[in-house]
């Protein structure tokens, strides 16, 4: 049966009339992803009891008062903290193997099968007001708090854990069924969705689970940076990535070949998706976690970081009618989130959008999206070939790796499609050097290409704790400066405190250096002129170096010089 629209529901029972609703939808067209209960609680039209009415009728779903109620310590315990926090739930009793869970987003519709998946009970569902959860989480987790070594006690006094363990230590073979009930163990599952959640919430980009011999390393990596979590014991290696090729769909029998998969969650009320990949090793199966949060990234070309002269440039170049745009960087840089900010700006019914990636990162709605299969002859090249049977107008490719690939999209561009991609080179001028090494002829290379974007990530200085700092003369060296260069100018740095974990950084933001092909720069090419030819030509055009863009963004305050030395280089 078809859900009932939560607006039409508001009408019905009398919250609202007609025209309050459409004033309601018209204020969601402004805020896409924003609940429609949530802007109306925000502009005060409805109450939270109204909502959770509302709710209730829409769902199907017994409402429950918090405020009246007092759960029992052996309930509360069936979920972690940081869990409850993220999924905006609370567990209120227990009975058989059923776990009934309080929450105020019952229309996050994945809840119940996540939960079920990660507790390993039966999960049943009620409503409760948004206030009264979060009271309740503050009154019942408050001095309650999970940690590593609280579960790891768990796990010593867990008898059948700890056999299977020794076993394990001894050498001794497993059973298939002994390593899924070690994988399926409350405590090790719970210890594994303790770290996710942690991650997540700390809006960490990768997770790393590392093996070695007399220590299991789990790492976080947040801004671009890795951070060690509490190690667990290092016999619990084998338990714990057992558990995460479980929640993958990965073969648990097979540790001698490299396997990738992903793990789809919906973490306090938004889609997280993970993409794993496990790596045999010396000591054990490594496991990476690539954290892919559509709540943490904005696909919003004005929200990348490009100041407002180069985001005008760029914008012009990207609604031209043909041609190639490339956006060039190190593994990390921001260059998927550019691409599709600007095709999310492209996005429009008039036009037919399709990608080609590796993988598919993001879905968008009205972009057809095609994920690469090597293994099954699903290339770039082929992937490109059979799209320009498919009318498309615009094109991105994720990447463009060989010949083949460049000589297709340099033949779509040349018949009246715009083509995106990426490739991997330090700055835009290098870019037409790595086209050249491929094999592309330059004479295609100049009539095709429209623009180069080279970019970084530099973290911020964390604004709770940002303060005046006068350089050292080897900083200053690095960046081909001298002590009476900064006359007049000021640099900064985090002095570390409790919001950015003593860093010094919160955040990260974009560098940006934008090289528009004009006449001029195409002679250049065809006459093979040099790199630095290249950019001394380009930066006389007005192009704004990387370097150049760090040092902007250091004087005001933004991120420190020290991040400008580490992600770019000094122009000859």
């Amino acid at each position: 049966m078809a859900i009932r629209r939560i607006g039409q529901i508001f009408v019905d029972m009398g919250f609202m009339g007609d025209e309050q609703l459409q004033m309601l939808l018209d204020e969601q067209q402004q805020r896409p992803g924003t609940l429609l209960g949530k802007i109306a609680l925000e502009l005060n039209m409805l109450t939270e009891e109204q909502l959770v009415q509302s709710l209730s009728e829409q769902m199907g779903m017994q409402i429950v008062d918090l405020s009246e109620m007092t759960i029992p310590h052996d309930v509360l315990t069936k979920m972690s903290e940081s869990m409850s926090q993220l999924y905006r739930a609370i567990p209120i009793h227990f009975e058989g193997n059923r776990l009934t869970v309080a929450t105020c987003d019952p229309q996050n519709i994945t809840i119940q099968d996540e939960l079920r998946s990660l507790l390993g009970h039966e999960i049943r569902i009620v409503i409760a007001a948004e206030g009264d959860v979060q009271k309740a989480l503050d009154k019942y987790y408050a001095s309650d708090k999970d940690t590593v070594g609280r579960i790891v006690d768990e796990i010593n006094d867990d008898k059948n854990l700890q056999k299977s363990l020794a076993a394990l230590e001894a050498g001794k073979p497993l059973e298939l069924a002994d390593v899924e009930a070690l994988a399926d163990s409350a405590p090790v599952r719970k210890l594994l969705n303790m770290v996710l959640l942690l991650a997540i919430k700390d809006h960490a980009s990768d997770i790393h689970f590392e093996p070695f011999e007399d220590e299991f390393r789990i790492r976080i990596k947040a801004d671009g940076v890795l951070f060690e979590m509490v190690p667990p014991p290092r016999h619990l290696a084998f338990a714990i990535t057992t558990r995460i090729k479980v929640m993958a769909n990965l073969d648990i029998a097979e540790r001698r070949l490299p396997q990738d998969g992903r793990i789809e969650l919906t973490v306090g009320g938004h889609p997280v998706d993970l993409r794993v990949s496990v790596l045999p090793t010396m000591f054990g199966e490594s496991v990476v976690m690539r954290v892919l949060d559509r709540s943490v990234v904005s696909l919003n070309l004005a929200k990348v970081g490009m100041d407002p002269p180069t985001l005008k440039q760029f914008r012009e170049v990207i609604n031209r009618p043909n041609g190639i745009v490339l956006v060039t960087g190190p593994t990390g840089s921001g260059k998927t989130t550019t691409l599709y900010s600007a095709l999310t700006e492209l996005n429009h019914m008039e036009d037919k959008l399709i990608t080609t990636e590796d993988p598919v990162e993001y879905q968008i709605d009205g972009i057809v999206q095609i994920p690469i299969d090597a293994e099954i002859g699903v290339t770039f090249a082929a992937c490109l070939r059979a799209i320009l049977r498919q009318d498309p107008d615009i094109i991105l490719v994720g990447e463009i790796r060989d010949l083949e690939t460049a000589q297709i999209a340099v033949q779509a561009s040349l018949t009246g499609h715009m083509v995106f991609s990426t490739l991997h080179t330090n700055d835009a001028p290098s870019t037409v050097t790595r086209m050249k090494d491929m094999g592309v002829p330059t004479f295609l290379i100049t009539a095709t290409v429209e623009a180069i974007l080279a970019q970084r990530l530099v973290r911020r200085v964390c604004s709770q704790c940002r303060e005046e700092v006068a350089p050292s003369e080897d900083l200053l060296m690095d960046l081909g400066m001298k002590l009476e260069d900064m006359a007049g100018k000021k640099a900064f740095r985090g002095r570390g405190c409790d919001v950015c974990n003593n860093t010094g950084y919160k955040g990260r933001v974009g560098l940006f250096e934008l090289m528009i092909m004009n006449d001029h720069l195409r002679d250049l090419v065809m006459q093979g002129s040099s790199i630095d030819e290249l950019r001394k030509a380009a930066q006389s055009f007005g192009m704004v170096s990387l370097r150049e863009a760090g040092m902007n963004f250091a004087f005001e305050g933004t991120t420190t010089l020290d991040e400008v030395v580490r992600e770019t280089i000094l122009e000859a």
